[in-house]
Parts: C-alpha cells; structure tokens; sequence
C-alpha cells in the first residue's frame, strides 16, 4: 500500500494541472485502509510527505476510512460500480469520511484526481 501512495506522491509532481487545482490546499490527511495509517501531508497542492502510523500526535484535517479490498477495487482500471467513486464507497459502506468535511468538499476535485493516481493504466 505504500508504495502505491509513494507512487501516487510521484505522478502527482509529474501532473502540473493537478498541482495548480490543489495550490490552496495545504493539510494534513489521513487515509486508514484496514488498521493501517498513512499520513499525507499535503503544501500547496503538493504531496510532501507520507508517515505511517498510527500516531495520536499527527492532527489531521479529515480520513478516509476503508479496507484493501475495496481500495484494490477502486484502483483498478475500471472499478465496478459503487467502486468508481470515493463518495461511491461511502454510498456502499465501504469508505467512511470522517473530520472536517467542508475542507474535503472545497477541494473535493483536486483529491479526487489525487486519489484516482492510484489506478492501474487503462490498456489501449
């Protein structure tokens, strides 16, 4: 999983478009798949760092909650339906978005893309 944000962390530096969208966004995010932690911190649209957790010491603006199996499902090629979408995991009970929510909706496409980072190549 974690080489998997790493890899996300480089495409993100390598996607300029993306950067702008997230110029304003400068937080701290927690993403829990299973009982795993992972701190992203995030400076002007930028991925600056990941620290593995858990830590009770890190704040964090708002997590994303899920297992593995759902974030294999989302992360593939073309996810199944329910598994496109991160508002579609939560839809399904598979994601649980907790913490400041209105920081999540103002930036809400820049995460988005962020997080589709993740998905495999679509073959051609």
């Amino acid at each position: 999983m974690l080489e998997r944000i790493k890899a996300m962390q480089q495409a993100l530096a390598r996607t300029p478009h993306l950067v702008r969208l997230g110029r304003l966004f400068s937080e701290t995010v927690l993403l829990q798949v299973d009982e795993a932690e992972y701190y992203l911190h995030f400076d002007k649209g930028e991925l600056v760092a990941i620290e593995p957790g858990p830590s009770r010491k890190i704040a964090w603006c708002f997590a994303i909650r899920t297992d593995a199996a759902a974030l294999r499902a989302y992360w593939t090629a073309r996810p199944t339906p329910g598994f496109h979408d991160l508002f579609g995991l939560v839809k399904i009970d598979r994601a649980r978005i907790d913490g400041d929510i209105l920081c999540l909706v103002k930036n809400l496409r820049f995460f988005k893309e962020f997080l589709s980072l993740g998905r495999e190549e679509v073959p051609a």
